[in-house]
């Protein structure tokens, strides 16, 4: 089982969002692939409330409680984790500890990149990541073409020689399918497999699955 963590220290920059969509694309490639709410607003719990019984099927683990962390299904090929915001010390280390790659998402604001700077300082003590044992990804989201902000956030990257591993423009459709507790790769319409492509480089730099995902 590989497990990845979706964290980053601020609320709002897309995390459960970005570990719905991973998830979602994972069972409806076939992977048997469950969803640990490690957030106290336990927003994935509810968005898999909402899931509809014909939908790819996910696994929800309620990991809000510590003790809970690390109790998991053996046979599963997946294990996604979304992380409470603020992901700091013991807390930090011990869901760090559960998973093979970070993916940090960020939206093109000041508040998301100063976050995300203090949040790739501190999990640098960590002694998993200080070895390299967890491979860690940024994740460029709700981005709008040609704005200033976005810009910003490019200088971001280039000033700390971390690139993100994709770039997700902003999209309506998100909200509205997590509403009905499904994502864009629940969909197999053209304008949605346009937008599943963006994610095609997080998913070859996490999944090793050569196979055609579209």
């Amino acid at each position: 089982m590989k497990t990845i963590l979706i964290a980053n220290l601020k609320g709002g920059c897309g995390k459960t969002m970005t570990a719905i969509t991973l998830t979602s694309a994972l069972a409806q490639k076939g992977y048997k692939v469950a969803l640990a709410d490690a957030d106290t607003q336990k927003s994935a719990l509810q968005w898999l409330k909402q899931r509809p019984a014909h939908a790819a099927p996910i696994q929800i683990l309620d990991w809000r409680h510590e003790k809970s962390i690390g109790d998991a299904p053996k046979n599963l090929d997946y294990l996604i984790i979304d992380a409470p915001g603020a992901l700091t010390g013991e807390h930090a280390e011990q869901l760090i500890s559960e998973c093979h790659a970070i993916v940090t998402p960020l939206q093109p604001s000041f508040f998301d990149i100063d976050s995300t700077k203090r949040f790739l300082k501190h999990i640098q003590e960590i002694k998993r990541i200080r070895k390299g044992k967890v491979a860690v990804h940024l994740l460029a989201n709700r981005i709008k073409a040609n704005s200033a902000s976005s810009k910003e956030i490019q200088q971001f990257f280039e000033k700390i020689e971390h690139q993100p591993v994709a770039w997700i423009a902003e999209r309506s459709a998100y909200g509205q399918l997590a509403m009905q507790g499904l994502s864009i790769f629940d969909k197999n319409q053209k304008n949605f497999l346009q937008i599943q492509e963006q994610w095609q480089p997080l998913l070859n730099a996490l999944i090793e699955d050569s196979s055609s995902w579209f």
